[in-house]
């Protein structure tokens, strides 16, 4: 088996707007944002798609085993072998890839969150430590402004994931998870059987307008944090934000349909906004 050619297949059949970030990039470094971009999609898969959660367990402490033979240099699935087989994908941390399992795990009991903090270690989790780690494949190990970076990379990928909950609010409710926080909810007066039956209120605009600032401002605050040397080495990410906030500019100016509506942009469009980020970082 092409373990690269199996990445890039899973990367490309995802349709996913990182997907559109990693083609202007050196074929090593590409190869290895793909593999960890398909790492990643195989471990969302096993909470999305496995119904008896002592199987999903199952899988998810195969992987931590799996991470395991990484750390020793024995992969055995075709996205660790492709990610170990690259020079900046056999440095990523095992320990942060843990942390993303971790976070997987956490969509096995969590289905609410009480508040933003307790959303927030999820989302570091699942999101910010994939930014990291992107980031530093990106960076191909030279480490310039490594701190500066590294908050980049994990505020961006908080943003991210504040837009796909904002993206998916409908979709969710429909497999019944909430990630809106649950004080957040009370204070706007939306209730969950408002999300479940797809009630357009008012209450729920006010509440979305108030998640699309939180994201927003992350958003500028990881922006902000990039330094000026980092910005050439992070322009995947970079392309990967003007996609990810045009997005969520779009979902409200449309009013946030996404109880009933998964709102989306063209391929073309996502490749435009890659190609000009690209071009003009």
């Amino acid at each position: 088996m092409d373990v690269h050619q199996y990445c890039q297949d899973r990367a490309a059949a995802s349709g996913s707007s990182f997907y559109y970030s990693f083609v202007f990039l050196p074929v090593d470094t590409r190869r290895a944002i793909t593999a960890f971009y398909a790492l990643c999609r195989e471990l969302d898969d096993v909470v999305d798609e496995c119904r008896e959660r002592s199987i999903a367990e199952t899988k998810l402490n195969w992987w931590r085993e799996e991470i395991e033979r990484f750390s020793a240099g024995i992969p055995e699935h075709p996205a660790t072998r492709a990610l170990f087989d690259t020079s900046q994908g056999s440095k990523t941390s095992p320990s942060l890839l843990l942390e993303i399992v971790d976070g997987m795990a956490m969509d096995l009991d969590d289905r609410r969150y009480p508040d933003f903090k307790s959303l927030h270690l999820y989302c570091y989790r699942v999101a910010g430590v994939v930014g990291e780690i992107a980031a530093a494949l990106f960076d191909g190990g030279r480490g310039d402004d490594d701190r500066a970076v590294r908050r980049y990379a994990h505020e961006l990928g908080l943003a991210f994931q504040l837009t796909n909950i904002i993206r998916d609010v409908g979709e969710d409710a429909r497999r019944g998870r909430i990630y809106l926080p649950q004080d957040e909810l009370a204070r706007f007066g939306v209730s969950e059987a408002d999300l479940f039956n797809s009630r357009d209120t008012p209450a729920f605009q006010a509440l979305m307008q108030f998640q699309y600032e939180r994201a927003i401002a992350w958003y500028d605050s990881a922006l902000a944090a990039l330094p000026a040397s980092a910005r050439r080495a992070q322009r995947p990410g970079l392309a990967m934000a003007a996609i990810y906030r045009t997005l969520l500019d779009e979902i409200q100016r449309d009013h946030f349909p996404v109880l009933r509506a998964r709102v989306s942009l063209t391929p073309l469009r996502k490749l435009w906004l890659a190609s000009k980020t690209w071009l003009f970082p």
